[in-house]
């Protein structure tokens, strides 16, 4: 009689447990909550639980609250956690290849950021897969502009000014014109505005909006001088841990974040900057001579990043270069 209770038990539980394992992954990510990369990540992990049925939940850890944004991809790539979203040229120093959206004036569009993504994507899956990673998805940035406390009308006027740095890219252009750079991550900006630690920074108008610069900083100088990507990166391992249906549900809705972030990116542009001018900041067109300054500080950048980053940095740009529609032929 026991034995039948026992066998009686035993298949109660296993018909009533799950016939499949969740899996929880964290995403740490380095923006506040409201901001459209954040909102994309939230409606990506819901689209994984969805498209799984629940099998493979992913948290999304906004503004930092995880890891820090120089942490993350360390973080991913260690296991500490399975996937992130970090910005790519954050890691130019570790490979010049990270950092070919960050050149000044080498892509100034949605259409042209979108082709040098895709030239730069085989070397960057190459580099973070021999880092035990893969990449998901990548996002660009609105136009990058200046933030700054004062009217300018050329790099001479920028000299001292105490300079955001979050990249390599940044650092670089600070040294160029003569700032004062000083490192300071997103979560970090508002306060640093706030104390006088920062004074003027290169950055997209939803970095402008998310961080209150308007309390600080009363103009932003429409440059469009680059428009750097946010990466969704996982950890290899994790990813292959997944069973085949899993990964296909992950990586479809991992396109499907691309194409929605891209479209909302480029739809958010022109909102940020109306709605940086209603907070009382001065949307300024630079001057001739302020963008001559900035395209041959550009110019500079560019050539020292292509010796840098050697053939794969030539054959990147020759591949972006040669993606450019051709020029219809003029009317006779």
């Amino acid at each position: 009689m026991n034995n039948r209770l026992l066998v009686s038990t035993a298949l109660t539980l296993a018909f009533s447990a799950p016939l499949w394992a969740q899996t929880k992954w964290d995403l740490p990510a380095a923006y506040p909550a409201s901001n459209f990369h954040t909102e994309n990540l939230v409606q990506f992990a819901n689209d994984v639980d969805k498209a799984t049925g629940g099998k493979l939940k992913i948290t999304v850890h906004a503004n930092a609250s995880l890891f820090k944004a120089n942490e993350i991809k360390r973080a991913v790539q260690g296991g500490q956690a399975q996937i992130g979203e970090v910005l790519l040229v954050n890691f130019e120093n570790e490979n010049p290849m990270y950092g070919a959206d960050g050149i000044p004036f080498l892509a100034t569009s949605y259409a042209e950021s979108k082709r040098l993504s895709d030239a730069q994507k085989p070397f960057t899956d190459k580099l973070l897969a021999a880092q035990g990673m893969k990449l998901l998805y990548a996002v660009a940035w609105p136009p990058q502009g200046i933030y700054v406390k004062k009217e300018i009308a050329s790099v001479a006027d920028m000299r001292g000014l105490k300079w955001r740095a979050y990249s390599p890219a940044t650092g670089k252009i600070a040294e160029l014109i003569g700032a004062q750079p000083v490192t300071i991550q997103a979560a970090e900006l508002s306060q640093a505005l706030a104390t006088g630690v920062v004074e003027s920074y290169m950055s997209s108008g939803s970095t402008g909006y998310d961080t209150k610069t308007y309390e600080s900083i009363k103009y932003f100088y429409d440059t469009q001088a680059w428009l750097p990507k946010n990466a969704v990166i996982v950890n290899r391992k994790a990813f292959d841990a997944l069973d085949a249906a899993t990964q296909a549900a992950l990586t479809k809705a991992a396109a499907d974040a691309e194409a929605r972030g891209w479209k909302v990116s480029e739809e958010k542009n022109d909102w940020y900057k109306k709605a940086l001018t209603e907070k009382g900041m001065k949307i300024m067109t630079p001057s001739p001579k302020l963008m001559g300054d900035l395209k041959q500080v550009g110019a500079i950048m560019l050539a020292d990043w292509q010796k840098r980053a050697g053939p794969d940095g030539e054959a990147m740009v020759a591949a972006y270069l040669k993606s450019a529609p051709k020029a219809a032929p003029a009317k006779k």
